[in-house]
């Protein structure tokens, strides 16, 4: 390392994305005193959005942000995840964090939207220049710097650009090649909706599965809206899903074709929904998360999917490590390697997270799948959860030493 100063000239780094990752790093960029652009497609921050969890070493750093005693007040109390056949009788249900490995006393969820606009509005304000509704179109990394051709005609040149532009990161693309040698499949496509809570849902969730197809209903407190979400089960290749909306509905409809309880509601609700998403449940695998004077970030880097439960997290913790590698190193290519060392295996023991028992148990594949689900939900049934799901998740949540980055003068 250099003696931890930052140079006196104030380095230029643009990040690409505005969701969580980009502005965490641009706060704590902004920090250690560099110049900091954050560019993003969207013409806003988005706001709304399902639920997401801030756990482990992630609760550590939104502290060392000023932010959690905010982040504690949006938290949502989600309750339980309720099992159904298919004409509506309940096969079990399970406390739903105590089945995710969450600790009760100090980890978070809230809404996406939330947590988005509390780090947005602790960096908006300062010397962070974001700019909205533009997006990198050309990229040239000479070795002495990074020439950048916005979309909206801009060029530009940085010391350092971080792509945070998520799964399908464009970035990426321009940096590395096309996405399809690092999105790896695992199994599943999703679609996730908005629609009216006409049941009188609260805190809690509705389940129902069948080999290979799962439906479900999350309600978040007692919002009059709740998030409907089908997943099925595909061996195509994951970017067969992140195409066209009318084709993933039908696809969907199609999937889910002749399945009872709350389906075929949910279907018209999808079809009628302003705000459908819709991916393939996939991870992204690099070799390197960097390259020359350009890195990644988050899911641009290392996507877990949303099987892991911690995209977010990954995503706090990640940034804040950049950031203060930067700022402790002179050279951009030392500072992304120490970043690596130290993040990558944090990252890759979370999207194990995607692939342990809890993944069949929430998304099962097959008949047999179903019926280790039920022996699970009739043993929480008689005995509670414990020794039923892998305690070991919390260690891993927590699998990083946070280096103290206070020592950095400006």
């Amino acid at each position: 390392m250099s003696n931890a100063q930052v140079p006196a000239r104030r380095r230029s780094v643009l990040i690409s994305g505005a969701s969580i990752a980009g502005p965490a790093l641009a706060f704590w960029l902004d920090r250690y005193g560099f110049a900091v652009t954050v560019v993003e497609r969207a013409p806003t921050i988005r706001t709304g959005g399902y639920p997401i969890d801030v756990r482990g070493t992630a609760i550590d750093v939104v502290e060392r942000m000023g932010l959690l005693p905010q982040i504690r007040a949006a938290h949502v109390d989600s309750r339980a995840m309720i099992f159904v056949d298919s004409e509506g009788g309940i096969i079990g249900n399970v406390p739903i964090y105590e089945a995710i490995g969450s600790d009760t006393g100090r980890d978070v969820e809230l809404p996406r939207g939330t947590l988005t606009t509390l780090i947005y509005d602790a960096t908006r304000n300062g010397s962070i220049d974001y700019r909205f509704d533009d997006t990198i179109e050309t990229l040239h990394d000479d070795g002495e710097g990074v020439d950048i051709g916005f979309a909206s005609g801009r060029q530009e040149r940085y010391d350092i650009v971080i792509g945070a532009d998520g799964l399908h990161s464009h970035t990426r693309r321009l940096v590395f090649g096309p996405e399809e040698p690092f999105n790896h499949s695992l199994g599943f496509c999703f679609n996730l909706f908005s629609m009216p809570n006409d049941r009188g849902l609260s805190h809690c969730g509705i389940v129902h599965a069948e080999p290979g197809r799962t439906a479900a209903i999350w309600a978040v407190q007692d919002s009059p809206e709740v998030f409907g979400f089908f997943a099925f089960a595909t061996n195509e290749t994951p970017l067969s899903a992140s195409r066209d909306a009318e084709e993933q509905i039908r696809r969907t409809r199609a999937a889910f074709a002749g399945m009872g309880w709350e389906v075929p509601h949910m279907l018209d609700a999808m079809a009628k929904a302003d705000d459908l998403y819709f991916d393939s449940v996939s991870q992204i695998r690099m070799p390197c998360w960097s390259k020359g004077r350009v890195a990644l970030v988050g899911d641009a880097a290392f996507a877990p999917s949303f099987r892991s439960g911690q995209g977010t997290s990954l995503a706090l913790v990640a940034a804040f490590v950049l950031a203060g590698e930067l700022a402790m190193h002179d050279d951009p290519g030392d500072a992304f390697a120490a970043y690596e060392e130290l993040v990558r295996p944090f990252a890759e023991a979370n999207q194990a997270l995607a692939i342990d028992k809890a993944g069949s148990f929430f998304l099962p594949r097959t008949e047999e799948d179903i019926e280790v689900r039920d022996r699970m939900l009739a043993a929480i049934a008689k005995n509670g959860t414990a020794g039923v799901f892998d305690d070991a998740r919390q260690a891993v949540y927590s699998a990083i030493h946070l280096p103290d980055y206070a020592m950095i003068s400006l």
